[in-house]
């Protein structure tokens, strides 16, 4: 059994709670460990890119950098690697043929689908070792937490929606 530290000012210790997130933050490294499969063709910064392009379909470099929070130079090399290695191809914009847009491939699309899909089965398989009790605290605590991290849900399992890792920018709508 894991020894906890009893915080010294109540409940309330923010650096007791700071320390217990970032412990169970090791243990949630699980999206590293699902992309191990896919490791030669996609690193978890590129991975990332590949999640935000299945959320928000086909988009413009300059928006793809905005919502990953790079430099264009660096989504542009990024998004190179993608497309050489079959996961993201570039298309003339119907609406302004004068830009391009960036998409994921079937394979960049599968790509996704799976490692989420292994990185759900990792951690439902952690979840099942805590009691019913334990998993209602801890959901209770993830809800706030998520809440005060204006973080969104991320979707159920049998959920169709396209945000595989949860996130959605509420301001942009999708393809933008």
């Amino acid at each position: 059994m894991v020894q906890r530290e009893a915080p010294a000012g109540g409940m309330d210790d923010v650096d007791v709670v700071t320390r217990a997130v970032l412990t169970a933050s090791r243990l949630l490294v699980v999206s590293a460990r699902s992309l191990a499969e896919v490791e030669e063709r996609a690193t978890l910064p590129q991975f990332r890119m590949l999640v935000v392009l299945s959320t928000h379909g086909a988009t413009k470099l300059v928006t793809l950098a905005d919502l990953l929070q790079v430099a264009p130079s660096t989504a542009m090399r990024m998004v190179d690697r993608l497309i050489a290695a079959g996961l993201a191809d570039r298309q003339t914009n119907p609406s302004n043929r004068r830009e391009t847009v960036l998409q994921l491939t079937d394979e960049g699309r599968r790509t996704v689908e799976d490692v989420t899909g292994r990185r759900r089965t990792e951690i439902a398989g952690i979840a099942e070792r805590l009691t019913p009790d334990q998993r209602s605290a801890l959901v209770d605590a993830l809800t706030a937490f998520n809440e005060a991290g204006d973080e969104p849900l991320a979707p159920a399992a049998d959920d169709t929606e396209p945000y595989p890792l949860g996130w959605v920018d509420p301001v942009l709508p999708r393809g933008a």
